[in-house]
């Protein structure tokens, strides 16, 4: 995983994770957001409507091994789970491709709110320094909001707390191009869809339920490590298909959902989970050590042209180095 080319993007991104060390202090061995989080792994399953989308390997294989993280919000690795700061909460999914003769994946990054604040570079850094300023200038933080439309609806959309993370949706924010084994090229949008279905928490129903419980509860549904799950945690993968014309290096531009005008989803496969990766001490290590790459870098699917992918990849290793070397 190179770091971008763009020597802007990658001086953003050491800015951005010095100011998210800022708002919610240093912690060693870290993530500077999205610092609490687990590991599982299982198999995921393609339909054919995935090989008809993409020649990747993952869409065309009959099943792929992964590796998933599930993930809350904020840069403080204690953050109760009861803490509405935790949402949105996050979910990262690794494809591993090859074990040997050297390791190959692709990764999908996704939160479980449908907006970001920001669609470039600059723009974010700004908003994580509003953000980092509010402590003594709110009037900043709010000014900032009232002139960015995206900021309105990341901050103004609902981030209810689910009841389980085996409940909660997760969204892909960024277009990526499927390329077909005949050539077609089509941009989409990922989801992952809980089979179990939504459930979410009023605020105070989540006041009240364990520091831990979201993550005692992948435990408990998943079993110990190794140990199979008697009732794995499972999506549905699925894509919303662009049209001609729609924005794709934009990832506050939204393409419709609802009424005649509304955008195809195609369901890609099924994400199944059944086995934590491994126990508390060695899932603590796995999390220093892997960085998620949001470029995916494998045959069949390219990235857009939107510069939040650059950004967040170099924020994603340049932390992931500090994390490592702690």
């Amino acid at each position: 995983m190179p770091l971008p080319e763009d020597t802007h993007v990658v001086e953003t991104g050491k800015e951005i994770v010095g100011v998210l060390k800022g708002i919610f202090g240093p912690h060693p061995g870290f993530r500077p957001a999205h610092a609490k989080g687990l590991l599982a792994k299982g198999t995921f399953t393609p339909t054919p409507a995935a090989a008809a989308l993409s020649k990747a390997p993952h869409f065309n294989n009959p099943s792929t091994p992964i590796v998933a993280r599930f993930s809350s919000s904020t840069g403080i690795p204690q953050l109760p789970d009861t803490d509405a700061n935790g949402n949105p909460r996050g979910f990262a999914l690794r494809f591993v491709l090859a074990e040997t003769p050297i390791r190959k994946h692709t990764d999908i990054v996704a939160h479980s709110a449908p907006f970001f604040p920001a669609a470039t570079p600059d723009e974010t850094i700004a908003f994580f320094k509003a953000v980092a300023g509010a402590g003594t200038n709110p009037e900043g933080l709010g000014a900032h909001i009232a002139a960015h439309p995206a900021a309105q609806a990341f901050v103004g959309v609902p981030k209810p707390t689910p009841s389980a993370f085996s409940r909660e949706a997760f969204y892909g924010l960024n277009a990526f191009k499927f390329i077909s084994a005949e050539g077609k090229e089509t941009f989409v949008r990922y989801r992952f869809l809980p089979v179990e279905g939504l459930d979410h928490l009023d605020d105070e129903t989540a006041k009240t339920q364990e520091p831990n419980f979201l993550f005692d509860g992948v435990r408990k549904q998943l079993g110990g490590a190794g140990s199979k799950a008697k009732k794995p945690i499972q999506y549905r993968l699925v894509v919303q298909v662009a049209k001609d014309g729609d924005v794709t290096d934009d990832n506050t531009a939204h393409w419709p959902e609802e009424g005649p005008d509304a955008r195809e989803f195609v369901e890609l496969g099924l994400v199944s989970l059944d086995t934590l990766e491994a126990d508390d001490a060695t899932d603590a290590a796995q999390q220093k050590y892997i960085i998620f790459d949001p470029v995916p870098r494998v045959d069949g699917i390219e990235p857009s042209a939107d510069p939040l992918l650059d950004l967040r990849a170099a924020i994603y290793l340049l932390s992931g180095k500090e994390r490592r070397a702690a």
